[in-house]
């Protein structure tokens, strides 16, 4: 009970200073606190996500940083594809699935390590300086709703939350502040994980309550605790050390799937 109570607080931390971290460190806590697969523990460590974004997205809102209509426009494009890469997932061998996972960790941590600039000098999708509201073109559209599709396929074929694509991808394509790009990173994951949870439901999964419960509270207090400490780190030193820390899980998930 201490540990998972420990791991759920770490994943709750790591998601109130990123908005992107939590999913993907949650479902190896528990694989490994638990002796789980990727599948056993996706539907819990979304939950646990899913829940502990509802409060860190619903905070954001009150502080008036969540862009609400891209945050609904990405979940919109992103929740019908949340079946698909359920039932992908479903089709692929555990250490297969293991596989994916590990390196979609390696990806993320890697490009999170290399230097890049936040912004583009003119992002593809730009705020209006007059109403501080996303200018809606036609390409703001598209990209938007491909970074969305994206979003919900990995959040059915892992069970993350998406926050790992979402975050970098709106730094690239917008202009918006980080504080308000990891607000509605928490808005969408909220919303697409809850699809996602959904769909596990109506499948018949089951959720461990001794398991999920504890996890969920720490997630919960982990995210009010991450979301006051945002300002007393600096961003690139919140990545390298979530950078390192994935690649350490990744690889100890690499050498788990060929023992597999």
């Amino acid at each position: 009970m201490l540990t998972i109570l420990i791991l759920g607080l770490l994943v709750g931390i790591i998601l109130g200073l990123t908005g992107a971290g939590g999913g993907i460190l949650a479902i190896p806590a528990l694989m490994f606190s638990q002796g789980w697969s990727v599948a056993q523990a996706a539907p819990i460590g979304l939950l646990a996500v899913t829940s502990a974004a509802i409060v860190g997205a619903v905070e954001g809102f009150l502080r008036k940083l969540v862009r609400y209509r891209a945050a609904i426009w990405i979940a919109i494009m992103g929740i019908p594809m949340t079946p698909i890469g359920l039932y992908t997932a479903q089709l692929l061998p555990a250490h297969w699935l293991m596989t994916a996972f590990a390196i979609t960790m390696l990806v993320v941590a890697t490009r999170l390590l290399i230097p890049t600039a936040n912004n583009e000098a003119y992002p593809p999708c730009n705020l209006n300086p007059d109403t501080g509201r996303l200018h809606w073109t036609p390409s703001t559209v598209v990209i938007l709703g491909g970074i969305g599709m994206l979003t919900g396929f990995l959040t059915g074929l892992l069970g993350v939350g998406g926050g790992f694509v979402l975050v970098p991808a709106l730094r690239k394509a917008t202009d918006i502040s980080m504080h308000g790009i990891v607000a509605t990173s928490l808005m969408v994951v909220a919303l697409v994980g809850g699809s996602r949870i959904m769909f596990s439901l109506i499948q018949g999964d089951t959720f461990p309550l001794d398991v999920a419960l504890p996890f969920i509270i720490a997630c919960i207090i982990g995210m009010f605790s991450g979301r006051q400490l945002i300002n007393l780190f600096k961003a690139q030193t919140v990545q390298r050390v979530f950078a390192l820390s994935v690649i350490g899980v990744a690889m100890l998930m690499l050498f788990k799937a060929q023992q597999a």
